[in-house]
């Protein structure tokens, strides 16, 4: 934690004798992540652009709780700013969670034209309507999710049978892992890690660039690229904390947050180019898998209808606007 305290402390004591605005803003991921390295870029610029008006926090790795504890804090307005997955924002606002639907985007040739379109649109406006948090316009990546296990390698969808997974806290995750008759535990990502050490699960599913800089390879010996969902994290802010900033204030944050965001994404995809071969040298197994095959049994399991009927007739063809037809 030390280290957390370190990335902390820069941005915020420079400024926080004479700033007249202190904004803190908390994530879940390791100080290596993509999301840190452009955090710490994007609040030294917000602090100097605002010729030290605002004294821009970033506190990383769970330092000021898990995302359960952050989520809670943000939408109290005890924390300013939170990225969070809108798998997991889900749990707050339903309709955030579109963007995951299980196999539903084939490649960020899909990804980005949705969520910088209509799709990211429409959750955003959910997002505001339904709770005191509001969403930057260019969500953050987290990449495609793989599974990785210490006890076998899933290259078809029965090999997910009974297997002891790792999910975040989401109802959404837990229908999808159901449908493939995996048995999957919610706990939350600051506890991942011993979980798989102690066996508490035997497998767990995050993008590659998580799976490296959280060094998940040491409790992990497979990990199977089956690209089962998009993962993002909106940026979110506390609508009040936020419009206490003057207007001019509010958009140096707003451009920063959201030219982080652009070169974060393409930080993700560069890391994620790199790691297949890191992890091998670590000793990982890796394996490709066949979507046709998942997005089958997700089919015949009812999952797409069933989420359909959730999310609505306007959202879902939203959705398929751009993943083409699912169900």
């Amino acid at each position: 934690m030390a280290g957390a305290s370190a990335l902390a402390l820069p941005f915020g004591n420079a400024f926080a004798q004479k700033a007249e605005f202190t904004l803190k803003y908390g994530n879940n991921l390791p100080i290596a992540h993509p999301m840190n390295v452009r955090a710490a870029e994007m609040a030294t610029k917000i602090n100097a652009e605002s010729k030290g008006r605002i004294a821009f926090e970033v506190y990383p790795n769970n330092q000021l709780g898990n995302d359960t504890d952050m989520l809670s804090q943000a939408r109290s307005g005890a924390l300013d700013f939170f990225t969070l997955s809108p798998l997991i924002l889900g749990t707050l606002v339903p309709a955030a969670q579109i963007s995951g639907v299980g196999f539903a985007f084939k490649d960020y040739g899909q990804v980005w034209p949705a969520m910088d379109g209509d799709l990211g649109v429409h959750v955003r406006k959910q997002i505001e309507g339904a709770s005191t948090l509001f969403a930057f316009e260019k969500i953050w990546d987290n990449g495609y999710r793989q599974i990785t296990t210490s006890t076998r390698p899933v290259n078809q969808p029965e090999d997910l049978k009974g297997m002891k997974i790792r999910i975040p806290p989401s109802p959404f995750w837990v229908s999808m892992f159901k449908a493939f008759e995996a048995a999957p535990a919610t706990i939350n990502f600051a506890e991942v890690y011993s979980s798989l050490q102690t066996k508490v699960v035997d497998a767990q599913e995050n993008p590659l660039a998580i799976i490296a800089t959280a060094k998940l390879n040491e409790v992990q010996k497979y990990c199977s690229l089956t690209n089962h969902m998009w993962d993002g994290f909106w940026f979110l802010g506390n609508k009040k904390s936020f419009e206490r900033l003057p207007a001019d204030l509010r958009a140096i944050v707003s451009s920063n947050v959201n030219a982080a965001g652009l070169k974060q994404r393409d930080d993700v995809r560069q890391l994620n180019d790199n790691l297949l071969a890191d992890l091998k040298g670590k000793g990982m197994i890796i394996n490709t898998t066949n979507a046709d095959l998942f997005r089958a049994k997700l089919r015949s399991a009812n999952f797409y209808a069933d989420w359909h009927k959730k999310f609505g007739d306007e959202a879902w063809a939203v959705l398929e606007k751009y993943t083409g037809k699912l169900a």
